[in-house]
């Protein structure tokens, strides 16, 4: 891997670096109970992995009655806050994957979230990453649009000197891989066959370049796909 084909690697948080959605997930559907709309924890992640609650709040109000507050978003966040402190774990064989990427683009990599800032942080620290990514850490929440919109992934790419079309994007959702293509990036899915992950066909038909489901392959495929488009 002496000639890595990409100038920088921006990634996804939720799913693809921790494995976040299932707890951030149960939260939502407990406090959505609370509302009157029960849904299961899968339910609750195949209707808003990808998504930030925060935008969802008008199919939350059309579901409970409920008109989403900041208080209410503060209490959410706050019981999310303290289950990913609790429960929160890597991703198999991401730490390693993304060390070993960190080194051979000497630093050039980017965490590109559709998370608040600090939910991003919290979980890069406690899986033992922040220290990858630290100075480089990119919130939806603080962008004009959200994904499925490229603002996010085209903050990163700029602050990291790069022409996002040099940039390869790793994500696990249909949300945020529309997001790195319509970033003009090279988007890698990640996918598992798991609630939460966006599945290879829905992932390729938004144009994903390649999809593949175990981190620990990462390195390697970027490196490959250079070799293979030159």
């Amino acid at each position: 891997m002496t000639s890595f084909p990409f100038a920088a690697v921006l990634f996804d948080c939720d799913g693809v670096l921790v494995d976040s959605e299932p707890i951030t997930n149960r939260v939502l559907a407990d406090m959505l109970g609370e509302l009157g709309w029960h849904l299961t924890t899968e339910e609750a992640m195949n209707t808003f992995t990808g998504k930030a609650v925060k935008d969802e709040a008008p199919l939350i109000e059309a579901k409970t009655g409920f008109a989403i507050t900041p208080e209410w978003l503060k209490t959410f966040r706050a019981r999310r806050n303290e289950a990913l402190e609790r429960d929160l774990t890597a991703i198999p064989h991401a730490p390693a994957a993304i060390r070993q990427i960190h080194a051979l683009l000497k630093g050039r990599i980017a965490c590109a979230s559709g998370a608040d800032r600090h939910k991003v942080e919290l979980q890069l620290a406690k899986v033992g990453l922040l220290d990858c990514f630290e100075g480089r850490i990119f919130s939806g929440h603080e962008m004009p649009r959200s994904k499925p919109h490229p603002d996010v992934y085209l903050a990163a790419a700029e602050a990291l000197g790069v022409d996002p079309r040099r940039c390869a994007v790793v994500e696990d959702t249909v949300t945020g891989a529309m997001a790195g293509v319509a970033a003009g990036a090279r988007v890698f899915g990640y996918s598992t066959g798991e609630s939460g992950h966006s599945g290879p066909g829905p992932l390729l038909s938004v144009g994903a370049a390649r999809v593949f489901s175990d981190m620990a392959e990462l390195p390697a495929l970027l490196s490959g796909f250079g070799l293979q488009a030159a």
